[in-house]
């Protein structure tokens, strides 16, 4: 790991961590997965947060919002405004693409495709800077 992300301490974030960083970005503002680790890193006086885990976690942060949304229940994760590097929209979030794409449209984002993929355009702006 030592090659891709540097050397130091890593920390291994529980899931629960992981969400409630995810439902800290207020409406209207964004956050990307690496903005979260860097946090978390943080959190726990560690050089990094693994990149692995901290990526699953959203994912099933992700579906677990969807599912809570499904039972009615309205204190759901925002997950859409959790974006991958460079402000790419996460394909592996529920339904794809398309329904983040009109939940961030909807906040007042702009989302424009390259290619097959998504990315908010001028998404830095929009940073909420999450701090642990």
């Amino acid at each position: 790991m030592s090659k891709l992300w540097g050397s130091g301490t890593l920390v291994i974030p529980a899931p629960i961590e992981v969400d409630a960083f995810m439902k800290r970005v207020p409406h209207g503002r964004l956050t990307t997965i690496q903005e979260i680790r860097e946090a978390l890193a943080k959190k726990h006086h560690a050089t990094i947060a693994c990149p692995l885990t901290t990526g699953i976690f959203a994912w099933i942060a992700a579906y677990a919002s969807e599912q809570t949304k499904h039972e009615g229940k309205t204190d759901t994760t925002p997950y859409w405004r959790t974006l991958k590097a460079g402000g790419q929209l996460n394909e592996k979030y529920p339904g794809g693409i398309e329904p983040q794409k009109k939940l961030l449209e909807k906040e007042g984002h702009t989302v424009v495709m390259k290619g097959n993929r998504a990315f908010v355009q001028q998404f830095e702006q929009s940073l909420a800077h999450l701090t642990p």
